[in-house]
């Protein structure tokens, strides 16, 4: 089909007329082009109908319509209208070799096609007899597609209510390895712009499924997110999600993306659904994901996204360069509107071509040469690829100096380039000249860092040579020269001589590999060394050469003997405290004896139970007292002084004998607080020692419990089935404050109660609140009751405790039932 429109001769310039024939021929290619692809779409969707229909793959359909036309002596369009023809009903084609489709003004376009189907959104995945409905959908409206974000839409359109799509999106590799976003549908377009370039990372979903060429299936966010880079802002957005490849003969590039705001996973039959929906999309997509020849006219890739995957004669050349041993590109320039050259794109690299930033190889791939060399803009090597893109002749330029800016400071470096115009594209080489400069700067860089130098000796010739950094560790003047092994013993101490001089006369005399430390006197001290070195034997097995090293230990040795000097202190002072542990276990042992039963007092059964704590070398200062008074009453007190080791169990035994004391003579409960508060801020240890304390009398003749608190926590009342922790008085920690106020609350007890007194080791665990441990306490008592243990409360609740970081004291205070 052409179109020659050439406007009448009028007196026009050669120009003119030169360009109105330009402008015909290119109009008559896009009719061309619009033709064939016009034709393509019908193909594919007379293809995608077979498949649906008969589930046979995309070749096989292709070979099912050439064999009916040839059977029928028809065209091979003239099969895709009548295959076409059978799904629904509507005019046949105007004409056979008319491409274009009939119109149908019944139908959306595949954007706008409502999606319908038999499944609901509730009715759960559809069963493999109702995949060909859905399927013949997808087929039939793939016509009407005509690039990737329109097959996108087509499926979320289709899958929504069926399985519950509800985000498509489409990937397609680049000749770099990276993904790009080719359709979309159902991601708002912030998403979509910040996913539109993924690099070939570890972790990206649709590449594994593109290399391995099998479905991905990600149904578990918590455990997908520890191995894949979730798409989405948040990733828990699609909880489940599927990437599946598109089929290919050759090597898959592209894969689809299912994306679902349902949880759970993927079921067979969904599963099923999915992939035939991309194979039939597959012709398409494969054609869509298909680069152009792009040529030479530059303008196609960003600079860092590598456009699509690359024409055959790049992939060729990509080729040749993979097995090359140099540095070497292949450049497309990019023009400008006006034709000239702005810079020039990277489409294939050799393994050791290294930019300035580092990245090497097929990661340059995509990149242009101003973003890669940012200041070879303008300079003679420019200019030199101009003259050979325009002339073909090789550019061969003199080696030059260029500055690289690597990490925040210049470095120079020098290169000689030579580029070959091929097609019309620039292959270019290189060779780094300071290569062996970086080298010697790094060894020396090593030497300084760790300390150490190198040293070889030339027997047969008696040359030695020492590296700059030996010198410095011998702290000797370069003038004075190297020292020769023979000589070497007599410059350490004396107390290393006959070891190093055995170990050089054995490596000298029969070849033996030295590895030897000792020590020399310099003008800042004694310097420990290191030499390690081997010797090069001739034929006869005598060393003709050795080659090593010298190493400045000192500061390790340093390091070793304060360490030594440490773990000794450690150790002592780790069995002192061992024996201040086993003094203070015995002192508390001996002053608050744990009886083995439960104590009968004032005609209550009271139970006992204390803990030591299971780890640290201290014991605490949990304490308790349980007595019967003169007059019938009973005293119960449970205190906790702060800190641990000696000092606590002196405290602890001042408490809780002046508390008994002052008890037993009347003292008021809030008179014993007051009293032991002044105690402990005038003691004579420093800091003042500080502590909690619950005491209470109780009175049998009305089962009267009268108490107070000092800073401690309150205790918990069993009755009737039900726990409560008692309402506190006002009442400051011992030790804390003089003139502190102390008030005491009063309660009647009924038969059946329990009350528990007990420490905060009972409740407490680091970082959590202490209520949350005070109600795991009541809950605890109130399940151990309910299950008959009520005979040893307090023991069980000390002993559920699985890591106890602070000791434990509890009394369980029961007031019998009545007989």
């Amino acid at each position: 089909m052409t179109h020659d429109v050439v406007p009448p001769d009028d007196g026009a310039s050669p120009e003119v007329l030169a360009l109105a024939k330009v402008v015909s021929r290119l109009r008559s290619e896009i009719a061309d082009l619009e033709g064939v692809a016009a034709s393509t779409a019908v193909l594919e969707r007379a293809k995608g109908v077979l498949m649906a229909q008969t589930g046979i793959s995309d070749d096989a359909a292709y070979e099912r319509l050439l064999e009916r036309a040839a059977r029928r002596g028809s065209t091979l369009m003239e099969e895709c209208w009548l295959a076409l023809g059978r799904i629904r009903p509507g005019p046949p084609p105007a004409s056979p070799a008319d491409p274009s489709p009939p119109p149908a003004p019944d139908r959306l376009p595949a954007r706008q096609q409502p999606a319908t189907g038999s499944a609901g959104p509730c009715d759960g995945p559809p069963e493999e007899d109702g995949l060909r409905p859905l399927l013949a959908r997808i087929a039939e409206c793939l016509a009407e597609a005509g690039d990737e974000g329109d097959v996108a839409e087509l499926l979320r359109a289709v899958l929504a209510e069926a399985v519950g799509v509800d985000a498509v999106m489409i990937y397609t590799v680049t000749a770099a390895g990276s993904l790009e976003l080719t359709g979309h549908a159902g991601v708002d377009h912030e998403l979509a712009d910040q996913w539109s370039h993924v690099p070939p990372l570890s972790g990206v979903a649709a590449l594994e499924a593109i290399a391995a060429r099998h479905p991905v299936w990600l149904e578990d966010p918590v455990h997908d997110a520890r191995r894949y880079l979730l798409i989405g802002n948040p990733p828990e957005r699609w909880p489940s999600r599927a990437w599946i490849p598109v089929p290919s003969d050759g090597i898959a590039r592209a894969a689809v993306g299912f994306l679902r705001t349902r949880p759970g996973p993927f079921d067979p039959g969904t599963r099923t659904l999915l992939r035939k929906a991309v194979r039939l999309c597959g012709g398409l997509l494969r054609a869509a994901g298909r680069p152009d020849d792009g040529g030479s006219e530059g303008g196609g890739s960003d600079g860092g996204s590598g456009g699509a995957a690359a024409p055959d004669d790049v992939e060729q050349v990509q080729r040749i360069l993979d097995v090359l041993s140099g540095p070497a590109v292949l450049l497309t320039p990019l023009r400008s509107a006006t034709g000239e050259t702005e810079d020039y794109r990277i489409d294939a690299a050799a393994p050791e071509s290294v930019d300035v930033a580092g990245r090497r190889g097929k990661e340059l791939i995509g990149r242009k040469v101003l973003e890669t060399y940012p200041t070879v803009a303008g300079t003679a090597l420019w200019e030199g690829y101009q003259d050979a893109l325009a002339s073909g002749a090789v550019y061969e330029g003199e080696p030059f100096r260029y500055q690289e800016v690597g990490a925040g400071f210049p470095q120079e470096s020098v290169y000689s380039v030579r580029a070959t115009r091929l097609g019309g594209r620039l292959l270019v080489s290189w060779i780094r000249h300071d290569t062996s400069e970086r080298e010697i700067r790094r060894l020396a860089d090593m030497q300084r860092l760790g300390n150490l130098g190198w040293a070889d000796w030339h027997l047969t010739t008696d040359h030695v040579v020492w590296s700059d950094q030996v010198y410095a560790i011998f702290d000797r003047e370069a003038a004075l020269g190297p020292i020769g092994l023979e000589e070497l013993p007599r410059h350490v101490l004396p107390e290393d001589q006959a070891r190093l001089g055995g170990a050089v006369r054995r490596l000298l005399g029969l070849g033996h590999a030295l590895d030897q430390p000792f020590r020399i006197t310099t003008a800042d001290g004694v310097r420990h060394l290191r030499i390690v070195v081997e010797a090069q034997t001739d034929a006869n097995g005598t060393p003709v050469e050795v080659h090593g090293f010298f190493q400045d230990v000192t500061a390790l040795r340093d390091a070793e003997l304060a360490l030594r000097e440490s773990e000794r202190a450690v150790l002592v002072q780790r069995g002192m405290l061992q024996a201040e542990r086993a003094l203070a276990a015995r002192l508390q042992s001996t002053l608050l004896p744990i009886p083995e039963q439960s104590l009968e007092l004032a005609g209550l059964c009271v139970g006992v139970a204390c803990t030591p704590a299971d780890s640290g070398v201290n014991v605490g200062g949990d304490w308790y007292s349980a007595i019967e008074l003169p007059d019938k009453s009973a005293l119960f007190v449970v205190g906790d002084v702060a800190g641990h080791g000696l000092a606590a169990v002196g405290t602890m035994a001042q408490l809780r004998f002046t508390a008994k004391g002052m008890a037993i003579t009347g003292s008021a409960l809030v008179d014993v607080l007051r009293r032991l508060n002044n105690l402990l801020l005038h003691t004579d240890s420093e800091p003042t020692a500080t502590a909690t304390m619950v005491i209470g009398r109780y009175q049998p003749d009305g089962r009267r419990l009268t108490w107070a608190r000092a800073g401690h926590l309150p205790p918990l009342l069993l009755r009737g089935g039900r726990a409560r922790f008692l309402p506190q008085p006002d009442g400051c920690l011992l030790g804390a404050a003089p003139d502190s106020v102390y008030r005491q609350a009063v309660i009647d007890l009924l038969p059946g109660d329990r009350l528990l007194l007990y420490t905060d080791g009972l409740v407490e665990e680091p970082g959590e609140d202490i209520d949350l441990g005070l109600d795991r306490l009541a809950e605890d008592a109130l399940r151990l009751l309910r299950d008959g243990l009520d005979e040893e409360l307090a023991r069980t609740l000390a002993g559920r405790r699985l890591a106890n970081r602070d000791d434990i004291c509890v009394l369980d205070v029961h007031v019998p039932d009545e007989a």
